[in-house]
């Protein structure tokens, strides 16, 4: 048991390192581009030939005002949520997993011995729960206790069968990917957009150059190489740094999938008449190798739970 307890325990390390990690990583990145960008510039010119504030200032204006203007507010309000969570480790982890499959289990095991009527209370009122309050990473997240309790209901319900309710819980998942995957769909779309405001600033600037034709060649070349900088920070801060953000948040919205595929496995192969053990396997199979337990190590670790 101290074993597994040690084990766990460095799972929740690892996520710790692993957020540190994001954090670095991202960080890393950008010094690369920014150094693989500025610095072979640096070699044959000035820097200070770059710093040309009000584009900078018109770039970042433009794009905030896409971001307003062509999102409502709850997208925006999810955007703006969801980009700090992309420095942050993944709770979406084989310790995180062990705790939904032994939970599964414990509710099923319950309903095995006792009837459905048995986990009536657990249901309605999951915090104070004696099984679900056991816990607290599970509980503390809304949506994915929402997705249980709700399925779990209509199984005390018996109106339904597993079609029935198969193609309901394809329905509710799509609808909830689709809403995880928007914040990343938005900062996409953001990068998409950059470059082109980019030109909009250095067409501006070509405009000021022409209305000072009669200025001597020396002037009119800082001019020019000045309204160039919009089109070059458009490109760099699109794809060097806005679109690594949309890749993170894509990625942090297929990780948040995986729990309610196990979910839905369980629960569809307890109600075809599995045996807890058998359901939360369905459940383990639907991982992927990074996150699933064993076999050895779930079964070990219900073992260990059941003692206690």
């Amino acid at each position: 048991m101290f074993t597994i307890a040690l084990t766990y325990k460095n799972c929740a390390l690892t996520e710790s390192w692993r957020g540190w990690g994001l954090r670095m990583f991202l960080i890393i990145g950008y010094v690369i581009i920014l150094a693989s960008a500025l610095g072979t510039y640096a070699v044959h010119g000035s820097l200070l030939a770059l710093w040309v504030p009000l584009e900078y200032v018109a770039i970042i204006g433009l794009t905030i005002g896409y971001f307003v203007a062509s999102n409502n507010i709850g997208i925006i309000k999810a955007t703006v949520g969801a980009v700090p969570g992309i420095l942050k480790g993944s709770k979406f982890n084989k310790a995180f997993y062990v705790d939904a499959l032994a939970m599964l289990f414990e509710i099923l095991g319950k309903v095995r011995k006792e009837g459905l009527m048995s986990i009536e209370g657990d249901i309605e009122n999951p915090d104070s729960s004696p099984i679900f309050s056991k816990y607290p990473n599970l509980v503390h997240d809304h949506h994915v206790m929402e997705f249980v309790t709700d399925y779990l209901r209509m199984m005390v319900g018996g109106n339904l069968n597993t079609v029935e309710i198969e193609s309901l819980m394809d329905v509710e998942l799509e609808t909830h990917h689709h809403e995880a995957e928007e914040p990343g769909h938005v900062v996409a779309n953001i990068a998409g957009a950059v470059p082109a405001f980019g030109i909009v600033v250095a067409v501006m600037g070509v405009v000021n150059v022409m209305g000072s034709v009669g200025s001597p060649p020396a002037v009119l070349g800082k001019m020019i190489g000045g309204a160039l900088v919009g089109t070059f920070l458009g490109i760099l801060i699109a794809y060097g740094f806005v679109e690594p953000v949309a890749k993170l948040l894509e990625q942090k919205a297929k990780e948040s999938a995986g729990i309610y595929k196990l979910i839905k496995m369980v629960l569809l192969a307890s109600m075809s008449g599995y045996a807890p053990a058998v359901a939360v396997e369905f459940g383990r199979k639907t991982l992927d190798s990074h996150s699933r337990p064993s076999f050895r190590e779930l079964e070990d670790e219900l073992k260990a739970r059941k003692g206690k």
